[in-house]
This record gives structure tokens, C-alpha cells and sequence, in this order.
């Protein structure tokens, strides 16, 4: 690291002398420490900035430039950038997306921007050196740093070692090599745009293992070339990151790229989203804050206006869309902490304390602004959409960096003195640092910690991962940028996989629900869904069954679901009570059904355990249904471990053996024995059988 670092700040003085670009503008480079961006004079940033896409429908509809043009789209696009920062934006960065619309064989016809096989390498080599490179140097002269974006969006499946993987790392392992563009401390590759879904080569779904080795191999080609900082995607179109804590890119140089919209990360529903800030922050905070603790993070998509700034259509068949005329999706911008996505979004960007964003509203509006101009109602001056506000929180954001205050602490407070998790889970921290200018910053990221009983839970980068059921102490040590101390310490409780306790059990997610922990009594919403949810996936493949047993016979339709997606309105497994008041659900033979078809898809498809995001229970909400206990089991009769006066020592570590005492991987079939070693030191030898 000390090594890329020196090379990162010499970089940045070669620019700074006029190294091929116009010196006095050119930014200091760029690298990452820990979970900042940090500059070539040691000064921690935080990037405000916009996007451009140089294709003709994206330039204005084809009503500026065509034809392959160069001169003409490097002239409307400049002239763009100039236009905007005489506007006064106070911009530090642009997004820059090498658009397919130069890569692909001009007239052959694709089925999208994630269709391939039109791609010429040749082509893109070229426009690589007449196109995106002069519009990346013409960015960094005017003092803008440059994230560039492959062409085009990623499929909707893809899986490790695919033909799109393979494609990313044919473009990535040119570019990395570019002389312009390798080991440039201002220029950023962001790898991928948009990944959806992963799946095994089998057409299973896989998860975040694998989302991380997909993008381990491009990085892992790029590092042979350059030491530029690497942004690294998400599933769910750039919204799913909590798996990155586990499953762990192996890089120094990296941050995260993250897109939001309106309605994302739990904000709401409907055509004009009216986003709530308690559930849009349970969002974020699942799935973003994780990273934020280890890494820096760019929302490289983010925009909003009102619905009224959006183009009605009604199709043949009578279904409704909207043509975003302004924005890409629909809300306000109302107020922090209250309701509204604009405001709100500023405040989980700025409470992380190491969020960089850019206004996705196409820079030909951007140009238009005039902050002069009264408040209206136009989307350029209407303060519920986002070009108004988002132009003053850039002006805010530049003062602050040549303020003291901003970056004095004042007080620090750790959030949460005790937490109660699930095994295997993960819980980001959130030590609070409040500066002399009155905002605030989750710094947990940046304290060191020191867990009493790693066996119970361990930390990485502020983020406590539960291991095994138990309870420990984590003692916290944060030191502020003026020297002071600040100790904290947290008492940790994890609990297995299924606890029924409130706070941990969600009965609401589908449908408004209820649960009492005293009495076991679930009551989901009207066709609700209620349980436990794990959002970067709980691993239960070694075992051979889940058991859930009700005190009494249920009468509301109850189904027990599983899900090894991570949409609760995705495939799944559904399993009926009955009048049965106990299932046990082996695990290794559960077909998976697809709610949206009404009929069992991919026939030979059954559950994935390694990687299960939901489980619990729907029902029609009718009466409640009484739950006794939930557990993982060898056998399906008995919890798995031993069992001494009524409490379960678990199982902490497993040992698999055929039936002539040779060792072998954990099974996928057939008859073993296991070696058992649980919490207390004891040793359960068995005989299970894998179906």
C-alpha cells in the first residue's frame, strides 16, 4: 500500500507540473485509505459532480450531432461542461460512459444496451483514442476528476465466467493499459453498470460469493496494468452490497459504485414515491452502510422530480407509463428526516461521512440552471425537484472543505451500547462524530476494536458479524482528528438463526403484522408475510433439515416460504401447515417455486442453503398463528447439538467421514458421518444421510 500510495501522490505532482494536461487546473490524484478518497496532499475528498453520454440520442435526441461524427459530439460536450461550470456548479467530478453506441458494428441490430454481440473491438479501441480519452483529458484540464463506465448495461443473468465477464475484462484489461489512462490519479473505472442477477453454471441462483468472484477476476486483470482506484458494483441494479462485508473484494485501491432512485433501499412505492425517512434509512442502512464502514462509496445514478415533470402514456392494453422528460424517477424533495427523497438522501450521503453523488439529470438541463432565476414551477426551478437544491448543497459542500469547524469534533456517541444479533448476520456500527459547524458523520469505520470472544462475533471495518450463539464484549477506541480519546464498549448477544423475539423477527415483511414473543403469537398482515430476513444471507447448507413447530394447529392458510433470492417477491419455497402443527423441511431436497407464474419453475431446481435471504411465514392474516420454537436439525426431530437441561450447545465446527472413516468435503448426497464439535469443547459423532 505504501508503495501504490507514493506512486499515487507522484502522479498527482507530475499533473500538478502540467504532465500533458493544463496545470492549473488539474486536481491533485487520488487513492484510497481505509473508507476514504484521500488527495495527493493528504486532504480526505468527497466528490459532487455530474454525468455525460456521448451518442446522439442521448445528446438532445440526435437533434445536435450524428453520424459518427467526432468533432461535433467532442464540441457539443465540451462546450457542455463549459456551459455548466459557468453556471457556477460547483462540480469536482464527471461520469463518463463509454457508450456502445461508438463499440458496436454500425446498423447491426442488438436487443439493448446489454446485448453484446455486435461489440467490435477495433471499433472501441479507436473511439477509446478519438472520443472517451479527449473528453476524459478535457474533464481533468477544467479540474474535474473522470469515472468511466464500460459501454452498455450488464444482462439480466449472468454468472462467473460468462461471455460478459469475459467481456469486461477484454475492455477493462485494455483500458487499464492505456498510457492516458493507467495508474492516473484522476481517473476512476467503474467496472460494471447494473448487475441484476448471478447464477451458477447449472442456471441456479448463486449470491454475494460469487457476485465477489465475478468481479475479483476484472479486477484481478486490471491490477496487472494499473493501480487507478476501482469502483465495484452491485447486485439488484447497483442497490445490494451487505454480501461485500463477507465476501470481500482482495484490493487496497476500491470503493463501491451504488445507484439510488426514489423508492430504492425500502424508500416506498407508487408512481410518485412518498418516501419515508425511518424505512429508507433501514434500507440504506442494510445494505450501504456495511460498506461505507470499509470502503468509499459514489452514487453514480441518482436524480428526482415531481410527476408532474414527466410525459403520461397509456398503451394499447391500457397500461400506464411515464416518459421521465426531467428525471428518472419520481418523488420530492421535502424535508430531512421527515418525508421527501431529495432532502433525505443528502442526509444518509452525509451521515455515512464518506458518500460521494452525482445529479444524473442530463447535463444539457444542467447547463440551463440559473440560480438567479425566482423559484417556480419549472424542474429547473421548483425546489421539490432536484437541479435547485442539489445546486445549493453543492455550494454548501465547497465551503465546507476550507472550514476548520467542519472538521473539528466536538462530541462522539456510540449509538448502540448492546446488540442483539442473528447468527451469521451483520450489523454496521454507528459511532456518531458531531464537528464545530453542527453536522454529523458515522466514523466507525475509522475506530479500532477489540472483541473479547471472537467465537461469539468478530469486526471488520465497524461492521460486528455474528458467528456463533453467545454473548461478548466489544471494546471501541476512536481518537479524533485533534488527538482526544473516545472509548466506548458494546455487549453482544447472538442468537440462532430463528429467534423469536421481537425486534429480530419481522412480522412485517409483506403486509402490516404483529408478533408477541411472550405468547409465540405471529399475526402477518391480509396475504402477509412475517419472519426472519438476512440481508447479506445466512449459509445453512450444513445442515440437513429446519423444523418449525406451532403450539397448536393454525387456521389462517399458513405457508412456511424460504428464499435463497433476495427479493421476498422473488422464487421461493412453500411448504403448507395443514393442520400439521410441525414441519420438518430438508433442506437439501426443497423445490422452488415462482409466486408471480402460480407453477413450480425450473423442475430440477431445488432451494440453495449456502446462501437464504427470507424465511418465514405467509398466511392470509386471518388469526394468528402460534409459533413454539424454530430450529436447524440433523435428524428433523431434534435441534441440532447436544442437549443438556434443556439448553442447546451448538455446534461450532464439522468434520465429514465416509463409512470407512475416510474425510471428505461436506456432502451433496448419499450416507456420512459427521464429527461434531460444539461450543463447550464437547464431540458428537453421528450418521446422517443427504438426499
Amino acid at each position: 500500500m505504501n508503495n501504490m500510495k507514493t506512486k499515487m501522490r507522484m502522479m498527482g505532482l507530475l499533473l500538478f507540473l502540467g504532465f500533458g494536461m493544463a496545470a492549473a487546473q488539474t486536481p491533485p490524484a487520488l487513492h484510497v485509505e481505509g473508507r476514504y478518497f484521500v488527495d495527493a496532499n493528504g486532504n480526505r475528498v468527497n466528490l459532487h459532480g455530474f454525468a455525460q453520454t456521448y451518442s446522439p440520442w442521448f445528446n438532445e435526441q440526435g437533434t445536435k450531432w450524428t453520424n459518427y461524427n467526432v468533432n461535433a459530439c467532442l464540441s457539443y460536450n465540451k462546450g457542455l461542461i463549459d456551459k455548466i461550470l459557468d453556471a457556477g456548479w460547483k462540480m469536482d467530478f464527471v461520469r463518463l460512459h463509454m457508450d456502445p453506441y461508438w463499440s458496436n458494428t454500425p446498423g447491426e441490430q442488438t436487443n439493448g444496451e446489454s446485448d453484446i454481440h455486435a461489440f467490435d473491438f477495433d471499433r472501441f479501441k479507436k473511439y477509446l483514442d478519438e472520443v472517451f480519452v479527449p473528453m476524459a483529458e478535457y474533464m481533468i484540464g477544467k479540474g474535474l476528476y473522470v469515472i468511466m463506465r464500460p459501454p452498455g448495461v450488464c444482462p439480466e443473468h449472468i454468472s462467473v465466467g460468462d461471455a460478459y465477464q469475459q467481456y469486461l475484462i477484454k475492455v477493462w484489461g485494455y483500458v487499464a493499459q492505456h498510457p492516458k489512462l493507467k495508474n492516473n490519479g484522476c481517473v476512476m473505472f467503474e467496472l460494471a453498470n447494473e448487475p441484476i442477477h448471478i447464477y451458477h453454471s447449472d442456471g441456479s441462483r448463486a449470491g454475494d460469493k460469487e457476485i465477489a468472484q465475478y468481479f475479483q477476476a476484472v479486477v484481478d486483470v486490471m491490477r496487472q496494468h494499473c493501480n487507478n482506484i476501482l469502483l465495484v458494483p452491485g447486485l439488484g441494479y447497483q442497490a445490494q452490497y451487505a454480501g461485500y462485508v463477507k465476501h470481500r473484494i482482495q484490493d487496497e485501491n476500491i470503493g463501491f459504485a451504488i445507484h439510488c432512485y426514489p423508492g430504492w433501499y425500502n424508500g416506498g412505492y407508487g408512481e410518485e414515491v412518498v418516501v419515508n425517512y425511518a424505512d429508507f434509512k433501514k434500507g440504506w442502512d442494510e445494505q450501504i452502510a456495511p460498506v461505507s464502514n470499509v470502503a468509499p462509496v459514489v452514487v453514480t445514478e441518482m436524480d428526482w422530480a415531481p410527476l408532474k415533470y414527466s410525459t403520461k402514456h397509456t398503451n394499447t392494453d391500457g397500461t400506464v407509463y411515464y416518459d421521465p422528460r426531467a428525471s428518472f424517477a419520481f418523488s420530492t424533495t421535502g424535508v430531512a428526516g421527515g418525508q421527501g427523497f431529495g432532502a433525505n438522501f443528502k442526509k444518509l450521503c452525509d451521515d455515512c461521512g464518506n458518500v460521494s453523488w452525482l445529479l444524473f439529470t442530463g447535463a444539457e438541463q444542467l447547463a440551463k440552471y440559473n440560480d438567479a432565476a425566482p423559484d417556480g414551477q419549472t424542474f429547473l426551478t421548483d425546489w421539490e425537484a432536484c437541479p435547485r437544491p442539489c445546486y445549493r448543497w453543492y455550494q454548501e459542500y465547497a465551503a465546507q472543505r476550507t472550514s476548520e469547524d467542519y472538521k473539528k469534533v466536538t462530541k462522539v456517541e456510540l449509538l448502540t451500547t448492546s446488540c442483539e444479533m442473528i447468527q451469521g448476520g451483520t450489523s454496521p456500527l454507528f459511532l456518531i462524530a458531531t464537528y464545530a459547524d453542527g453536522h454529523q458523520a458515522n466514523v466507525a469505520g475509522d475506530a479500532k476494536y477489540t472483541v473479547a470472544d471472537p467465537s461469539v462475533a468478530i469486526n471488520y471495518g465497524g461492521n460486528l458479524i455474528a458467528q456463533n450463539p453467545g454473548e461478548t464484549t466489544v471494546s471501541v477506541a476512536y481518537t479524533d482528528p485533534q488527538g482526544g480519546s473516545h472509548p466506548f464498549q458494546i455487549s453482544v448477544k447472538v442468537l440462532s438463526f430463528f429467534p423469536l423475539t421481537n425486534g429480530l423477527l419481522n412480522p412485517s415483511i409483506i403486509g402490516t403484522g404483529s408478533f408477541n414473543e411472550t405468547t409465540g403469537a405471529l399475526k402477518t398482515g391480509q396475504y402477509g408475510y412475517g419472519g426472519w430476513q438476512y440481508p447479506d444471507g445466512i449459509d445453512i447448507s450444513a445442515y440437513n433439515y429446519l423444523v418449525i413447530e406451532l403450539k397448536e394447529a393454525q387456521s389462517a392458510g399458513a405457508v412456511f416460504r424460504m428464499f435463497d433470492v433476495s427479493s421476498c417477491w422473488g422464487p421461493h419455497t412453500e411448504t403448507s401447515f395443514g393442520s400439521n402443527t410441525k414441519l420438518a423441511l430438508n433442506l437439501h431436497n426443497l423445490k422452488v417455486w415462482n409466486d408471480n407464474a402460480g407453477q413450480m419453475t425450473d423442475a430440477n431446481r431445488n432451494l440453495d442453503p449456502s446462501h437464504v435471504y427470507f424465511a418465514g411465514i405467509w398466511s392470509y392474516g386471518s388469526s394468528p398463528i402460534y409459533i413454539n420454537k424454530v430450529y436447524l436439525s440433523d435428524d428433523g426431530v431434534n435441534p441440532t447439538g447436544i442437549i443438556e437441561n434443556g439448553v442447546v450447545d451448538e455446534i461450532v465446527s464439522r468434520e465429514y467421514y465416509t463409512l470407512s472413516g475416510a474425510r471428505i468435503v461436506a456432502p451433496t448426497h448419499g450416507i456420512c458421518i459427521i464429527k461434531a464439535v460444539t461450543k463447550s469443547g464437547k464431540v458428537k459423532i453421528f450418521k446422517t444421510c443427504y438426499k
